[in-house]
């Protein structure tokens, strides 16, 4: 797979003086926000730095951009340096949820420029259960620099989405659950519904049953009604739970797949915006 690493080579690689691991873990929707910080620091994957989703990941909530705006570039790439990510490492980001924080995690340093970075396979829970190191102790970091090389043509805004609702070639992706997407129920955001003409695929059908990554094979026959696309917008609640999709859809081959960072809870933020409910 080209985004994603097997614990095992983590396990035999991550001590490489060029390797940083990143741990991102974090409570989504849980209400409890410094439960992914307490997580780490009772235990983590030996040499991880931890990378807070609200607090690194994201920058502060405001009337639109949506629950978790994207950070401000140089504020994002002083932490990269401050936890020791230069331009030339190796970065591989995991959580405990599935892959979502570390897949935002991984979008972010590709939207900054960042090619060499990559989702660990399984979440840390499977990690520690196949016995794998961890330690609580607090890794030793060297500083770095970090020079970002934002990639614009990655991101979509709610305008761009806009005028492209029912635009030959143009498809929209809901990475939410299919209730949420149909309308049936919306415990986060103000309005119920999704995007008009966007298809429902929920993110954690990346994955399979055993919480792993699927194969470019399995991906491709997930996405396969795509293939005449031009161009692939794809969105969540908030941008987090996008970000699985992204990688899944470049893992089956998708070169043209943008993300719409605000997301539904943006697109909702606009009150004369179109909301569709029931299936596309």
């Amino acid at each position: 797979m080209k985004h994603i690493v097997s614990q095992n080579w983590l396990f035999e690689h991550g001590t490489a003086e060029n390797i940083v691991i990143a741990d991102c873990r974090f409570l989504l929707g849980h209400g409890n926000e410094s439960a992914g910080r307490e997580a780490y620091a009772a235990d983590h994957i030996p040499g991880a730095v931890y990378f807070d989703l609200e607090q690194d990941l994201s920058a502060a909530k405001s009337e639109h951009g949506g629950r978790h705006p994207l950070p401000d570039v140089e504020a994002l790439a002083r932490k990269l340096g401050s936890a020791g990510i230069s331009n030339n490492s190796t970065v591989i980001a995991y959580d405990d949820q599935g892959g979502a924080m570390a897949s935002r995690f991984w979008w972010l340093l590709q939207y900054l420029g960042h090619k060499q970075v990559y989702v660990l396979d399984g979440v840390y829970s499977q990690w520690k259960a196949a016995g794998y190191p961890v330690t609580d102790e607090p890794p030793v970091v060297h500083e770095a620099v970090f020079e970002p090389n934002p990639q614009p043509s990655m991101l979509v805004s709610m305008e761009d989405v806009k005028s492209r609702i029912g635009r030959p070639g143009t498809v929209l992706i809901d990475s939410r659950e299919e209730r949420r997407y149909e309308g049936l129920e919306e415990a986060i955001d103000p309005v119920a519904g999704h995007i008009p003409s966007a298809r429902n695929r929920f993110w954690k059908d990346s994955l399979n049953e055993q919480g792993s990554w699927r194969d470019a094979e399995e991906q491709q026959r997930r996405f396969a009604d795509l293939q005449s696309a031009d161009e692939i917008i794809v969105y969540c609640g908030s941008g987090v739970t996008a970000c699985p999709n992204v990688i899944a859809l470049q893992e089956a081959g998708f070169q043209n797949v943008r993300l719409y960072s605000g997301s539904w809870s943006d697109w909702v933020s606009y009150k004369d915006n179109p909301v569709a409910t029931g299936k596309e």
